[in-house]
């Protein structure tokens, strides 16, 4: 079988896949957060939290919530890493220092689990699991229930009330994710995934001589970091690793929990707004932009030219044999289209445009379909902004939903799609200049500071600022300046955003709803997914153009 044939219907099982598990999965979703009943183990984290999940929350309410717990989350992570020289189970290995324990903490509380360390180097099981793999669970239900409480502006009428915090982190961490991890981690452990906690062992070679390794949770570790589109991994190979990703159907499998609860969302938000064909548009906007950046890679990477491809049928640096150039194209493509920093192939080795694809798809802000919540709240937004452009063009107050988008609405949502490229460019100029920032790509790659190391700085800024998490291997991120600006972008490319989103939430939901007339803008049909496609990419290639410029297209064409 041909190469590309093979990548083929991996993508054809892969979008079957999706297919099965939209409707059921989108249906249990929009069970689980307008739902009345309490379960009797939340009822316990309930009483354990002091909450009272039935007291509804404005969005500054709503906002503290999130803030209270992610900075909990931020010190506790941080302890744990700073005091891990004292902890059972550590092998060993050294406290982490103040500068990398921040970014660290920062980036998993940021669902962008970006690594400047080498998991299976520096962290033990304690770390591993009662910190990192906790937050995977929490930031992804975090993420969640920001997505909820916007669909909630739309669907509720003369309220500022959003729902309560609490009760949607608690069920989409219960209900949600830790029944589809349970399910996936099995699956994963039959497939030859690790699951234990054993020590640092000597293991044979295949070209003779010993190295070190050492086990751990693996499994429960890789299912929900995919699920949760955190990314990170277990080792320093990430899902390249055949500990955290062993064949060919476990790849797909991966790819499979990464994209399955963003997609399945719009089905979550067509039932809880009582219209599941404005979920339709939304998930064929989606589609249409991750298809097309799967076909765009999968072309790129195949047709480069040059003594691999003669050798391998594609461009296969980097990548590993037993995923092929199809299978780590889709794995590329999903990752940076959503906030997830895992790869099962070196990013870095990618083609110049392959690279550049990369970039593109984390500057939509990652919403096709994007992270586990921010994929869905952040395309609501660009759908606000649509309406805003299509209202301009026909001399008519835009709508969407039964919801007029005013000065207030619209001045949230420019606020929400200036913050990330505000960031990104801002942080990546700073680096470019600074000596010791441009250091970073001078010693450790022979192309300098040219188009492909500046490629590789603005890769690092773009992954952190959108919560993304992969990295262009070549630039050393492991410094004072870089542990700290990433971290920075991070924590302000998460939460700066989620307070124009809620604001925006609030400001909807304190509507009455506008009737509908012969003029209103049908937002559920074709030509309204074409106009939402057309906006996402008007506004990147506007905002991104000249640094791609800079960078993957200025090496592409060299």
């Amino acid at each position: 079988m041909s190469p590309i044939l093979a990548g083929v219907l991996q993508l054809i099982a892969l979008v079957a896949a999706l297919a099965l598990a939209y409707r059921p999965l989108g249906d249990h979703m929009a069970a689980t957060y307008s739902s009345r009943k309490h379960l009797r183990v939340e009822k316990i984290i309930y009483r354990c939290i002091g909450a009272n999940p039935d007291t509804e929350m404005r969005w500054p309410a709503y906002l503290r919530g999130i803030l209270a717990f992610s900075l909990a989350g931020v010190l506790f992570l941080y302890l744990l890493q700073r005091l891990q020289g004292s902890l059972p189970l550590s092998f060993g290995f050294a406290s982490i220092s103040p500068d990398q324990a921040f970014n660290t903490a920062a980036s998993f509380v940021a669902n962008t689990n970006w690594q400047s360390y080498s998991g299976e180097q520096a962290m033990g099981h304690v770390v591993q699991t009662a910190g990192l793999a906790v937050q995977n669970f929490v930031s992804a239900a975090t993420g969640m229930a920001v997505a909820i409480a916007l669909v909630r502006g739309f669907s509720r009428t003369r309220t500022g009330d959003l729902g309560n915090f609490w009760a949607d982190l608690v069920r989409g961490t219960v209900r949600v994710l830790i029944p589809i991890a349970v399910i996936g981690a099995l699956v994963l452990v039959a497939c030859g995934a690790i699951q234990n906690f054993s020590g640092i062992h000597e293991v044979g070679q295949f070209m003779g001589g010993t190295q070190q390794t050492n086990g751990g949770a693996v499994a429960s570790q890789e299912v929900i970091k995919e699920l949760g589109t955190n990314g990170g991994g277990y080792f320093n190979a990430n899902s390249a690793h055949p500990f955290e990703n062993p064949n060919g159907f476990t790849n797909l499998f991966e790819i499979f929990l990464i994209l399955v609860i963003p997609f399945a969302l719009t089905r979550t938000f067509g039932r809880l707004v009582g219209n599941v064909r404005q979920g339709y548009a939304v998930l064929a906007t989606m589609g249409v932009i991750w298809l097309g950046f799967t076909a765009l890679m999968m072309w790129t990477e195949f047709a480069h030219g040059g003594p691999a491809l003669q050798a391998a049928g594609a461009a296969m640096e980097g990548k590993e044999n037993r995923f092929g150039i199809g299978g780590s194209s889709i794995f590329s493509v999903a990752t940076t289209l959503t906030s997830t920093g895992a790869v099962d192939s070196f990013h870095d080795s990618f083609t110049a445009f392959g690279g550049g694809i990369q970039l593109l798809g984390m500057m939509l802000g990652e919403i096709a379909p994007g992270g586990v919540g921010s994929g869905l709240y952040g395309m609501l937004v660009m759908a606000v902004i649509a309406v805003f452009i299509a209202g301009l063009m026909v001399g008519r107050t835009p709508e969407y939903l039964g919801k007029k988008i005013g000065t207030r609405e619209i001045k949230l949502a420019a606020c929400y799609i200036l913050i990330t490229p505000t960031l990104v460019l801002g942080f990546t100029a700073a680096s470019m200049v600074l000596p010791d920032a441009l250091g970073s790509i001078l010693n450790t790659k022979a192309l300098g500071a040219g188009p492909h190391g500046f490629s590789e700085v603005l890769y690092a800024f773009t992954s952190g600022a959108n919560n993304n998490g992969s990295a262009f291997g070549g630039l050393n991120a492991n410094t004072p300046w870089y542990n700290t600006t990433i971290g920075l972008a991070m924590l302000l490319g998460r939460f700066l955003p989620m307070v124009f989103v809620l604001a925006l939430a609030g400001s909807l939901a304190g509507q009455k709803p506008v009737p509908e007339t012969a003029g209103t803008l049908r937002t559920e049909k074709p030509l309204f997914a074409g106009l939402l496609v057309g906006t996402i990419l008007i506004i990147t290639g506007l905002t991104y153009f000249p640094a791609l410029a800079l960078g993957p297209i200025a090496e592409g064409l060299s």
